[in-house]
């Protein structure tokens, strides 16, 4: 059982370690992540950012979500981040995190969800993680974060609450 709740000063650390103990991110994409967390922390009323965090029992961050209303959009929301611990991948953790994701979106009566990610062999489990939960790509940019690393956009269409 797992237990999603909003973020919390306490949980920064946690958050953190996960990101870098994936092992899949840049030092710049997790200084980026660290930003945003700070930021959700320090400023709890921002309304562009909601960030939640996934427990298998109080105190124990085992993932965590940020995902926000895309500017300027009716009905689109990106889903910015999406990481879980690696010892809990595969137990459904990030399955909780996406479906908690795409019920608050459905709440707000948002319609589209896009999701941001590398073509690199690292993100290849990432991209599958995605299909399974029926997200499909609709953009590709070549080259984007850096020569042989393309951007990829997946979309979700959903119909609202």
């Amino acid at each position: 059982m797992v237990n999603i709740r909003e973020i919390q000063p306490a949980d920064r650390d946690a958050i953190q370690s996960i990101l870098v103990r994936t092992g899949r991110f840049t030092r710049a994409e997790i200084d980026v992540a660290m930003e945003l967390v700070d930021t959700a922390i320090e400023e709890p009323d921002q309304k562009d950012y909601e960030f939640y965090v996934a427990e298998p029992r109080a105190g124990t961050v085992c993932g965590y979500v940020c995902f926000g209303r895309t500017p300027a959009t009716e009905g689109t929301y990106d889903l910015y981040w999406i990481a879980v611990d690696p010892d809990m991948q595969g137990r459904g953790v990030g399955r909780k995190l996406i479906e908690f994701v795409e019920n608050r979106i459905r709440r707000y009566k948002g319609r589209l969800i896009l999701i941001e990610t590398s073509s690199t062999e690292p993100y290849a489990q990432t991209r599958q993680f995605y299909t399974r939960h029926t997200y499909r790509v609709e953009s590709q940019i070549c080259d984007f974060y850096r020569p042989g690393d393309d951007r990829l956009t997946f979309v979700k269409r959903i119909e609202p609450m």
